[in-house]
């Protein structure tokens, strides 16, 4: 299937309506009440950019996406929509897909290690007030200051623990470092391991060239994370796909507009992503929203509601898929109309009261057209999907797993040197500091007569560097991401692409680890 050809997403008696390919990184919106078809009309969508080559990356949080990799149409419903729309040229198909999962059991498992994510993204992770925040972030520094990876939880643990321990010798240079935060950060983790969070961070992390695969035949590979467990834990669920999409921002090159994404991320239930969310991560958020759309990668937030989606995000989302709303309460009433005011008018059709009155497939249908700009509203059914609607069998996803091209890749955790081994095996050598009196610590160097100053004319102790991966890099240490996005701060002032180059070194700097 050719990349320019549009996507025919909707029909109706008068009209087809298209996605165009190119505006397909302007993002987009699937919204409608539960039951109302917005899981199907993501399974279509994800189909028809696997046809034309563009790697997908999806949430399934209800656990019945994973039939994406089997033909369907035997549906009785979805003959009886291939009847009403007239879908002469219908032909089942199964898509290339790969299965994912953080906890490695309905696919491969997906990891990152704690120095990629950041403090900042962790934070929100384990819940931090303000002040435990600003102990992380030191925390961080001071890890990154002296040669300790930051790769597991065990890791932060033991550096936090560490640094609790001896908050006295880092006064002069860091400020004060308090016992509680400590504790209360030491507490959280805890929490995070009981839900299976440990599972997600470590190595081998997730290499993000792997979800950019496509099959034989050219068709753009399915990458299908099971979420149905993960969502459970929804700040895990939230913060997960938020530090992908940072990531992705993070290594992908500027590309500009193509005639076609790179890659489409959807987002499903988006409301959990912006549960709670600090301001200064919200900002983040928008401007990686914004600027991603010139690394080939188009986003589509999947809600409820589109009020779950904050204005300056929502204003960003060009292509619009709307299922119907639910008006039973005054609240509801008025959610409805602010719904109904964000398509472009169309004279023929009451969009307030229509919106209440959709049928199961039915849909608000407005897409950007070749100069950017919204359609018209139209009502429209959306189109079946070629694939298995409903999932597949546990041995089928097994089936596929073994099959997939990343078998054997990350199924295996790896534990090499890092915090926890270096802080055990500097303690273990010097056994008259375990229990150190707190005059002693002190003392300035406390710290370095463990692993040695960085400062100091003797050598400094060697960490070994993390392995290379195809088409992925190595991470940088939070402090030399400060560095770097001061350096490139002052770059761009100088040749004058002075937004987008600060902007990808503060997200660097904070939203996580860039890969060299």
């Amino acid at each position: 299937m050719s990349a320019q050809q549009p996507i025919l997403i909707a029909r109706n008696t008068r009209t087809d309506l298209f996605l165009l390919p190119q505006m397909a990184n302007r993002h987009g919106l699937v919204a409608g009440a539960t039951g109302t078809g917005k899981t199907i009309t993501l399974q279509t969508l994800a189909e028809n950019f696997s046809a034309r080559g563009v790697p997908v990356f999806l949430a399934d949080v209800k656990g019945d996406l994973s039939g994406l990799c089997k033909p369907g149409g035997q549906s009785a419903k979805v003959q009886e929509r291939i009847a009403l729309l007239k879908l002469g040229d219908y032909a089942p198909t199964g898509w290339p897909v790969t299965f994912w999962d953080v906890f490695g059991r309905q696919g491969h498992p997906v990891r990152a290690t704690l120095s990629e994510m950041g403090p900042l993204l962790l934070a929100r992770l384990l819940n931090l007030n303000e002040t435990q925040a600003g102990v992380l972030n030191l925390v961080f520094r001071i890890a990154d200051e002296h040669g300790l990876l930051l790769l597991d939880l065990k890791d932060l643990r033991a550096v936090l623990n560490h640094v609790g321990q001896n908050a006295a010798a880092f006064v002069t240079q860091y400020g004060n470092i308090s016992a509680a935060s400590i504790g209360a950060i030491q507490r959280n983790l805890l929490a995070l391991e009981s839900q299976g969070g440990a599972a997600f961070f470590g190595e081998p992390a997730l290499n993000f060239a792997d979800l950019l695969q496509t099959d034989s035949q050219g068709r753009g590979v399915i990458n299908i994370l099971a979420a149905d467990q993960l969502l459970q834990a929804p700040k895990v669920y939230g913060t997960v796909l938020l530090w992908m999409l940072s990531e992705l921002f993070e290594n992908l090159p500027e590309v500009g507009d193509l005639p076609q994404p790179k890659l489409v991320f959807f987002f499903d239930e988006a409301h959990l992503l912006f549960n709670d969310l600090p301001e200064a991560l919200l900002e983040k958020i928008e401007q990686v929203v914004r600027l991603v759309r010139s690394k080939g990668v188009g986003v589509f937030f999947v809600t409820q509601n589109p009020r779950d989606v904050p204005e300056r995000v929502l204003g960003q989302l060009g292509n619009r898929i709307q299922h119907a709303l639910r008006a039973f309460t005054p609240a509801d009433q008025k959610g409805v109309k602010a719904a109904a005011q964000t398509f472009r008018v169309n004279p023929k059709l009451d969009t307030e009261a229509t919106l209440t009155q959709l049928g199961v497939g039915e849909a608000l249908v407005s897409m950007l057209d070749e100069r950017g700009q919204p359609g018209v509203v139209e009502r429209a059914f959306v189109l079946p999907p070629r694939s298995q609607v409903g999932p597949i069998s546990e041995a089928e996803r097994r089936a596929v797993m073994t099959d997939s091209v990343v078998a054997g890749v990350y199924d295996q955790a790896i534990d090499r040197e890092s915090a926890f081994e270096r802080l055990v095996g500097a303690i273990s050598a010097n056994p008259a500091q375990r229990q150190a009196p707190a005059a002693h610590q002190d003392k300035p160097g406390f710290f370095e007569s463990l692993f040695g100053s960085r400062a100091s004319t003797a050598p400094a102790p060697v960490l070994p560097t993390a392995p290379k991966r195809a088409g992925g890099r190595t991470p940088d240490s939070l402090g030399t991401l400060v560095a770097k996005s001061a350096a490139r701060t002052v770059t761009t002032a100088v040749v004058g692409g002075i937004t987008r180059q600060i902007v990808r070194g503060v997200l660097g700097g904070i939203l996580g680890g860039r890969r060299r």
